[in-house]
């Protein structure tokens, strides 16, 4: 039996099974074989022929893949954001490989890449779903196109895809503290009251794993599904926007019905509708913010701004500049929103803020020189 198969006996078994107390730890360790056997699945063949990939260099500040079945708008949306020509047309399967595009906003350089669309069973391999879904994985922002005018089942078929293969959609890593030991048993410790999972369920999962050493502690109340997720430590946490195109299409009811919900937003790629907002979400959801240096004697360089990420310090600021800047580093001024008072003197450990200004002539103007 293949691993395909393996995979739906314990789906099915999981379906079947009836969730009560008497079944949990049962349920909890068909779970551990279901992660188990979809990691295998993942990892790539040591035999055979090598395949045409998705082989694309990651440029730019960020990386965005488009996710989304045939046929929704994924193309049309990447020529109309980019100078990147994607060929669009009113039949599926348009886009036979992944093609990549540059998004230039507030200064930043954004590679959208516009994937394959996926159908239903693409976790396992059909219609190039592997390879899209390997794509997505190495993205910092997951755009999830979606057709406003098709039910709302296509979004929950893209999530339980994306869910199967280790990729969990605006979701946080589980505060669960885990380490395997060469010796000594199981330590289960908890900092709060655990009614989702408790020892014996840990220690039922980590069996099944062959795992029989190990050090575990609970920082939060978390499911046994969260705990997997720790175990098999090969889980993506991504940021997801949800965009649902065509909304030229629908009545203004179901367009506020669908601005409403969380992390989603409209849009029509053909009447360039609301498409402004859609980049303001996204800068927002990538949490990218731009730093101006100031030269002595000079205004600060508005062209040519720093960009990083939200929760950078002046140590941070100063690797971008140069790598032996921190070394030298002894204070700076900052102009902007992060300080109280500006031009604010500041320590290497200042936390920046978006549109700040840092005049660095006193740490690293002899550097530069």
């Amino acid at each position: 039996m293949g691993i395909l198969e393996k995979i739906s006996e314990i789906e099915k078994e999981i379906a079947r099974t009836q969730k009560n107390k008497a079944t949990e730890y049962h349920l909890g360790l068909l779970k551990a074989k279901l992660a188990k056997y979809r990691a295998q699945l993942l990892e790539p063949t040591k035999k055979g022929e090598k395949g045409e990939g998705f082989d694309v260099l990651k440029s730019g500040d960020a990386r965005v893949a488009l996710i989304g079945f045939p046929s929704v708008g994924k193309s049309t949306l990447l020529s109309t954001l980019t100078k990147t020509e994607s060929e669009a047309a009113n039949y599926e399967f348009t886009t036979l490989t992944c093609i990549p595009g540059v998004i230039e906003y507030k200064g930043a350089n954004i590679q959208l890449l516009d994937l394959p669309g996926i159908i239903e069973g693409a976790a396992q391999g059909k219609g190039r779903g592997r390879q899209v879904i390997a794509v997505a994985r190495t993205a910092d922002l997951v755009i999830m196109m979606l057709d406003a005018t098709k039910p709302n089942v296509h979004r929950d078929l893209l999530e339980r895809e994306l869910e199967s293969v280790g990729i969990r959609l605006n979701k946080r890593k589980p505060n669960i503290y885990f380490k395997q030991k060469k010796g000594g048993g199981l330590s289960f410790n908890a900092t709060c009251s655990l009614t989702r999972c408790n020892e014996k369920m840990v220690q039922t999962i980590l069996h099944s794993f062959k795992i029989f050493n190990a050090e575990v502690l609970f920082r939060e109340d978390c499911t046994e599904d969260e705990f997997i997720d720790v175990v098999t430590a090969n889980r993506v946490y991504l940021p997801c926007l949800y965009v649902y195109n065509k909304i030229d299409q629908i009545s203004i009811e179901e367009v506020d019905r669908l601005a409403n919900q969380p992390n989603s937003i409209v849009v029509s790629c053909n009447m360039k509708l609301n498409l402004d907002y859609l980049l303001e979400a996204l800068w927002d959801a990538l949490q990218l913010i731009r730093v101006y240096t100031k030269k002595p004697g000079a205004p600060p360089d508005f062209d040519d701004g720093l960009i990083l990420r939200k929760g950078v310090t002046v140590e941070h600021v100063c690797h971008a500049i140069h790598r032996t800047l921190a070394a030298q580093f002894k204070y700076a001024l900052v102009w902007g929103t992060s300080t109280k008072y500006s031009p604010q003197r500041v320590g290497i450990n200042h936390v920046m803020a978006d549109e700040d200004f840092l005049h660095y002539s006193l740490f690293c103007y002899v550097a530069l020189q």
